[in-house]
């Protein structure tokens, strides 16, 4: 059983920056990765990174937001820059464990607004 810890929401204005984290517990964490769900919309994938460190990441994010982790400590971030309005949304951290295990995070409030 992996338990997800998210910190690092809140509320910005445009143009400003957030960090998202996210501790992992467990091993064999395979991906790790960012989805966002704003109102009225589905969830979509924000960005993910694999155990060797590749990233990917939505069309609508590259060259704003970078992800990377902490392999020590577990962690994986999320690195917002250049905030839009419609980057708004609860931001929800995800593990693929080995062989296939997919967990969620609670979700965290990130509102850009001025």
């Amino acid at each position: 059983q992996v338990q997800l810890v998210e910190s690092g929401g809140g509320l910005v204005q445009p143009g400003g920056s957030l960090r998202l984290s996210c501790a992992a517990s467990g091993s064999s964490l395979l991906i790790m990765g960012w989805y966002r769900q704003a109102p009225g919309k589905q969830r979509e994938l924000v960005a993910t990174i694999t155990s060797s460190g590749t990233t990917t990441y939505t069309d609508s994010v590259k060259g704003r937001f970078t992800i990377s982790k902490d392999n020590a400590r577990n962690t994986v971030y999320l690195q917002m820059n250049s905030l839009k309005p419609e980057d708004t949304a609860v931001y929800y951290c995800n593990v693929l464990q080995f062989p296939v295990k997919n967990y969620w995070g609670q979700g965290t409030q990130v509102t850009v607004s001025s």
